[in-house]
């Protein structure tokens, strides 16, 4: 991997070459990069410790890239799997703010209406941190989300519209126990009459155990206004474990883990939308921060 400082070196002499008025916003850039692990580490000592759940997404900042990997069972007997998650690089650009460069999941769809192909990107994620403290300073963090999902899928795959999602995030430790919870709702740019706006609530309750085993338990709770589903509300419980962090060197390290995620309501409703959207699932992560 390229330094960062080395990046900095090279864009500093180019500009150089060009002016007195470039060579200074060289300097900038540059010093902007030199100093980027200072931020990340600043951001990181001023917030809690968690590692991130595997589906809640974190209030906390982190950089990182990420692949997930789902086995989903529908309620019509299909199964689909999805390699990546929709999931990808995160970087920390300030001390209180992190930007999340997602690549859309590749799909495959078996037994029941085969089909595969990329589904729509959640192609940008912002994260601004509210308010932050360390373990002992208080171990909380509120931050705030804005989430975009461009219309990229293949035609079995794609809600043909972009969404966009305001979420609120939050957390508080308890020693080695944590509560880590979201509120979101997607917005459709188009074809509202048929998605409907999602309201989506994930609360995640972590354990830390030794020093590299999280244990969990997650609920995720979706409610849908408008749209095929309107006034339907799906719930789905994923108990599962992440273990890290594990030294790879320098600020890198490795996280891992893997959870059985299950509907526990409403019915299964196959009209007018399939209700809830899984049955059950396999839900793998596989993490590495830098």
């Amino acid at each position: 991997m390229i330094r960062h400082t080395a990046v900095g070196a090279v864009v500093s002499s180019l500009l150089v070459l060009a002016g007195p008025a470039q060579a200074e916003a060289a300097d900038v850039i540059s010093d902007y990069f030199n100093t980027w692990y200072t931020r990340v580490d600043q951001a990181q000592s001023t917030q809690p410790s968690w590692v991130t759940p595997l589906v809640t997404v974190t209030p906390r900042l982190e950089q990182e890239f990420r692949f997930d990997q789902t086995n989903q069972y529908q309620g019509t007997g299909a199964m689909v799997r999805s390699y990546g998650g929709g999931k990808g690089l995160e970087l920390i650009p300030t001390a209180t703010t992190e930007v999340v460069l997602n690549i859309p999941p590749y799909q495959v769809r078996s037994t029941v209406k085969p089909a595969q192909g990329f589904g729509d990107d959640p192609v940008l994620l912002v994260k601004q941190r509210l308010l932050s403290a360390n373990a002992e300073q208080g171990d909380y963090i509120v931050t705030a989300f804005l989430g975009f999902q461009a219309p990229t899928g293949i035609k079995a795959f794609t809600n043909d519209a972009w969404l966009v999602t305001p979420t609120l995030a939050a957390g508080k430790g308890f020693g080695r126990f944590d509560v880590q919870g979201t509120v979101g709702i997607a917005f459709p740019m188009a074809h509202e009459t048929t998605i409907g706006k999602a309201v989506a609530t994930n609360l995640t309750l972590q354990y830390h155990v030794a020093d590299y085993f999280w244990p969990e338990l997650e609920v995720n709770d979706t409610y849908w206004s408008g749209g095929l589903r309107d006034g339907k509300n799906q719930v789905l419980l994923t108990p599962g474990i992440i273990f890290g962090r594990f030294p790879l060197g320098g600020h890198s390290k490795a996280n891992f883990g893997f959870g059985y995620q299950f509907a526990v309501s409403p019915s299964l409703q196959r009209e007018p939308a399939l209700t809830p959207t899984l049955d059950h699932a396999w839900v793998f992560t596989g993490r590495v921060s830098f």
